[in-house]
């Protein structure tokens, strides 16, 4: 049987890729924070699925779970899902500094400490003894390559992703690892169902104040609108198991919008954004 690790296992994305990798023959090692999400998961999906409790942050926990699975282990890993990750939201001039630390902290740096740790089990070592070597996908999102308003931390976070992983995978390739990166756009997970929460009352007195309204209807909508956590999770099996994968794949709800933001001149989709948003200048009387 293969085996996998996902980190952020306990619901949204990371959920979707533990219930198709399970279903399709992989023991799936799912990293959680908290001991009541790794006994649900563990009732959920039985003997297919591992427990491992860390915050991708814990550079401590995060290697300590990495002995403890590689103790677990007859052959290489034959995946890592780099999925943990957040959302902290606000107008960049106005954000908390610590909120966007923690954005990149999270988003980043954690990736980086989970693939150092792991990297060893899908055959980055100096003697791989033969064994088939494991692949590594990335969770980044639409939101990698496009910026918009009032998400720019979590925009900063995923474009710096995009870089780690493109460079990762140039400099795994000594080791016939290879890295792909998972572009999702709204998906229904609880990372959307959040935005109801959002306090931006801090942000009243800016000028930002009622557009910051629109975009957080705009995130609701998204969610109920999205693909279900599944389909992100064949997309990983996919990446995981086919021949040739692909460097990135997107899936997407709305590809047209998606290939328009990517395609279409920067100053012509700043000007549609500032107009359905207000972000318009209003000169002085």
């Amino acid at each position: 049987m293969k085996s996998t690790v996902v980190t952020g296992a306990s619901t949204g994305i990371g959920w979707g890729c533990v219930k198709v990798l399970t279903q399709r023959g992989f023991h799936v090692y799912g990293s959680v924070r908290k001991q009541a999400d790794a006994d649900r998961l563990s009732t959920e999906f039985g003997a297919a699925f591992t427990p491992l409790i860390f915050d991708v942050t814990d550079e401590a926990a995060v290697h300590a779970a990495a002995r403890d699975v590689s103790a677990r282990l007859n052959d290489n890993l034959a995946g890592l899902v780099n999925n943990a990750g957040i959302a902290n939201p606000g107008p960049l001039l106005h954000v908390g500094i610590d909120s966007f630390r923690q954005q990149m902290e999270v988003n980043v740096t954690g990736q980086l400490i989970v693939t150092q740790a792991f990297a060893p089990l899908l055959g980055a070592t100096p003697s791989p003894k033969g064994k088939q070597p494991g692949r590594i996908c990335m969770m980044s999102s639409v939101g990698g390559k496009v910026g918009m308003p009032f998400v720019g931390p979590y925009n900063t976070s995923k474009f710096a992703l995009e870089g780690l992983s493109e460079s990762l995978r140039r400099e795994l390739m000594i080791y016939g690892v290879d890295v792909i990166v998972i572009a999702p756009g709204a998906i229904s997970t609880p990372i959307w169902d959040k935005a109801d929460a959002i306090d931006v009352t801090r942000y009243a007195n800016t000028p930002f104040a009622k557009s910051l309204n629109m975009v957080k209807g705009y995130m609701l909508d998204m969610g109920r609108k999205g693909f279900p956590p599944e389909r992100i999770g064949e997309v990983v099996h996919t990446a995981l198991t086919t021949a040739s994968p692909k460097t990135r794949y997107i899936a997407t709800p709305d590809p047209f919008g998606n290939w328009m933001s990517n395609n279409l001149p920067k100053r012509m989709i700043d000007r549609t954004i500032a107009k359905r948003l207000g972000l318009t200048r209003s000169d002085p009387l």
